[in-house]
């Protein structure tokens, strides 16, 4: 059996994909499975598990081949979790007997034709992991796993364990992740300068700050930094993405936005405060990993999640809420629990 997923979309995508992909294989271990992923998902690579070969979609003249090769290989299943024209047509391509993808109405009756088989749910009343698992309940999976689970090599931890001892970062530490690729989910720098000198009060916490490398994220941390009483371990565009996911495990705490390091931290299971805004925490929230979820002007994490929550601006988020988050995590006995 030969079985192709189409996963096109960025990095918290992808790794909400991974309890798909896992039942698939728990389902069909000796499938051959393909999984197609945009190029800008490709730092992540050495650590998905379960497939046997990823393709990179790179949306350049270099795909031709990547068409071609499709072409010729006639899959038996095709799994299509994006969506887009351009999946679409690897969909076509892949000459799978079995075409899935989620079924709503759609413009283009032409991408329409493309697939076999339509899963018909409600995806914004779903979690993002339990939409992705639904597209392929069609090939008759059972034994579902909602787990999310990355496999980090062993050079990537080797990174972070030398990369801590030459800034002098010692165990337990807490990674203030506070950038995202939007910038409308930064949070105001001078909370986050707050919410740092608290951690960095206890003398038995290092704190660490990490983040993207571009103009937007740099000019964000640049003004959190400016507001710090002391200079702070600054790791930001220093770390490719499975050296900062290996920083991430080793972690006694995250303190982040709805960003790539939010689901990375899900995966590796270490400890969360985040901060939610512009997007619902019912769609993306880590489910199965200690998490306290933060959004709007309540005092305290929420513990109840809605389809409808509506979208809220991230200056409602208190200093005073974070930092009570933050304490929860960092006690001695700290338990989390969560309701879905």
């Amino acid at each position: 059996m030969k079985i192709l997923l189409l996963q096109l979309k960025r990095i918290g995508d992808l790794i909400l994909t991974l309890p798909a992909i896992a039942t698939l294989r728990e389902n069909f271990p000796a499938a051959q499975i393909t999984l197609a992923i945009s190029k800008d998902c490709a730092d992540l690579l050495p650590a998905i598990p379960d497939v046997n070969r990823i393709l990179l979609v790179r949306r350049n003249l270099r795909d031709l081949a990547l068409f071609l090769a499709l072409a010729r290989e006639k899959f038996d299943y095709c799994v299509d979790f994006t969506r887009t024209d351009r999946s679409a047509l690897l969909a076509f391509l892949s000459g799978a007997r079995k075409r899935i993808v989620y079924r709503r109405r759609d413009r283009f009756q032409k991408r329409a034709r493309v697939y076999s088989d339509y899963v018909k749910v409600r995806k914004l009343a779903m979690h993002t992991i339990d939409y992705n698992l639904a597209l392929v309940g069609p090939l008759g999976v059972c034994n579902v796993s909602t787990a999310l689970r990355l496999e980090l090599p062993q050079k990537a931890r080797e990174k972070a364990d030398a990369l801590r001892s030459d800034s002098k970062v010692s165990e337990p530490y807490v990674i203030f992740h506070p950038g995202s690729a939007r910038a409308e989910k930064f949070w105001e720098p001078r909370r986050w300068a707050d919410v740092i000198e608290h951690a960095r009060s206890d003398s038995q916490i290092n704190v660490v700050l990490t983040g993207g490398a571009s103009k937007v994220e740099q000019k964000h941390l640049r003004e959190i930094k400016g507001r710090l009483r002391q200079p702070v371990v600054d790791l930001s565009g220093k770390t490719d993405l499975l050296t900062l996911a290996a920083l991430i495990e080793r972690a006694r705490l995250l303190v982040t936005v709805d960003s790539a390091p939010m689901h990375v931290g899900a995966a590796t299971h270490t400890p969360q405060v985040i901060l939610f805004g512009p997007t619902n925490p019912f769609h993306w929230r880590p489910r199965e990993s200690p998490a306290l979820i933060l959004q709007g002007e309540s005092p305290s994490p929420l513990t109840e999640f809605s389809p409808e929550q509506p979208c809220l601006p991230m200056g409602q988020i208190s200093t005073a809420a974070v930092i009570g988050a933050m304490d929860l995590l960092l006690s001695p006995h700290a338990t989390t629990t969560q309701t879905s």
